[in-house]
């Protein structure tokens, strides 16, 4: 996942950690090793050390893949093939590295195997979902995939095979689960449910209560996010500018890296704070752990987030767990998260002069900034729960079998009845 690998990691680690408590034991396989320079959360090492990665390709894995092809059959090998030649929306360069994906998928088959690993899950549907339809395909081993948002198009083309060979499917929020009911009708899996991601509600609490601002003090205004365009943080900077303009002492920090490790979408976003010549309030902190994180979110007088897009966002709810009242925009998910101006006030994309006006509303009415703070934690216990949304997904899981169960059984028993017909009339009885 190179382009929201911090993101997906410190989703992968909730998910794996709410689901071992309910009893379902984990491997965890990654496509490649994360950049070093986001690599800043006290849990990332030990779960390096508990993560295969499939690349870099090394000589003995030639060996593995040529014996694997081998165990799998000719037809199974042809089915992958024919999935990747005739995949939709690709042009021939796509297509021949979907083929290419195939040995890294008979290498995962090994590590599946080795870990005596059940079901596949893949927190994507993106490449690693072609790794696990091929590996599915050569194996039998089931696979289930993810889409997290803000859009499908975003995880890239062959959507319709991705989804068509899953036992099931989940999606972040309600806007998702329509989407791809549209968009892949015939192409989905027996099970498509509206899972979102949770949020681990032991570690995202307050040690002290929340304080509304108030004049004369620095406003702090905190905001997280990867440094992306998508995520809007020009928007806010414009917008945490027009309140100084009007008065306020406000700061913005923004917490997140871009996908190159600093050296992307971070030069544009400096040269937007040096434009403005907002150096002096706003402050771009990088990747920062989680530790850090919560510190800034008990901090701050008002969580802000401007993004273009969401499927539900995480940082949003993390705020919400924080109980730090949040402005962000109405995108997206994100309504499905935020009840406006009864846990968290929602604000129009692209229009900084509203959120700098939403912001204000809530600096300037601590009755108001009270109720979102002591509202918003009970509306993230309610539906965005690790330990509950774990728990949807392992409901899932379980259904997927069971039902998979009942198609072996029926087919166990025309054979067998296939048996009976057409053997000697003495041996019937």
């Amino acid at each position: 996942y190179p382009l929201r690998r911090q993101r997906q990691m410190c989703i992968r680690d909730r998910e794996t950690r709410a689901l071992e408590e309910l009893g379902v034991k984990s491997t965890l396989i990654s496509t490649k090793r994360p950049p070093s320079e986001i690599i800043v959360h006290d849990w990332a090492t030990q779960a390096q050390e508990r993560t295969t990665y499939l690349s870099p390709f090394i000589a003995g894995d030639v060996l593995t893949v040529l014996s694997g092809l081998f165990r799998a059959g000719p037809l199974n090998v042809a089915r992958c093939l024919k999935l990747a030649l005739t995949a939709r929306d690709c042009s021939l360069v796509e297509r021949l590295k979907l083929c290419a994906m195939i040995a890294p998928a008979v290498k995962m088959i090994q590590i599946l195997r080795r870990d005596g690993v059940e079901h596949l899950h893949v927190q994507s549907c993106a490449n690693s979902a072609n790794l696990a339809m091929f590996a599915s395909v050569l194996s039998g081993i089931p696979y289930s995939l993810s889409l997290l948002g803000p859009t499908l198009e975003l995880y890239g083309p062959n959507q319709h095979n991705k989804w068509r060979h899953a036992a099931f499917g989940v999606v972040m929020s309600k806007l998702l689960y329509d989407v791809v009911q549209e968009r892949l009708t015939g192409h989905l899996p027996p099970i498509v449910e509206i899972v979102p991601v949770g949020v681990d509600l032991d570690e995202m609490q307050r040690q002290t209560p929340y304080v509304p601002w108030t004049q004369g003090e620095e406003c702090r205004i905190y905001s997280c996010g990867r440094l992306n365009a998508i995520k809007g943080h020009d928007k806010l900077i414009d917008a945490v500018t027009l309140l100084r303009d009007r008065g306020v002492d406000c700061h913005l920090v923004i917490a997140g890296e871009d996908e190159q490790g600093g050296n992307g979408y971070r030069h544009t976003l400096e040269q937007h704070i040096r434009d403005r010549g907002a150096e002096s309030y706003v402050t771009l902190l990088g990747a920062v752990p989680e530790t850090e994180h919560r510190a800034h979110l008990a901090q701050a007088h008002i969580f802000a987030l401007a993004s273009k897009n969401e499927g539900i966002s995480v940082a949003i709810m993390e705020a919400m767990a924080m109980q730090t009242p949040v402005v962000v925009t109405d995108v997206g998910g994100n309504s499905e998260l935020v009840v406006n101006g009864d846990n968290g006030v929602l604000v129009s994309f692209g229009k900084p002069g509203e959120m700098a006006t939403a912001i204000e509303g809530v600096l300037s009415n601590p009755g108001f900034a009270l109720k979102l703070s002591e509202a918003s934690r009970k509306r993230v216990d309610e539906k965005f729960n690790a330990s509950s949304t774990a728990a949807r997904l392992l409901g899932c899981l379980e259904q997927s079998q069971a039902s998979s169960n009942r198609r072996i059984q029926s087919s166990n028993r025309a054979t067998e009845s296939g048996r009976i017909e057409n053997s000697p009339d003495e041996c019937k009885s």
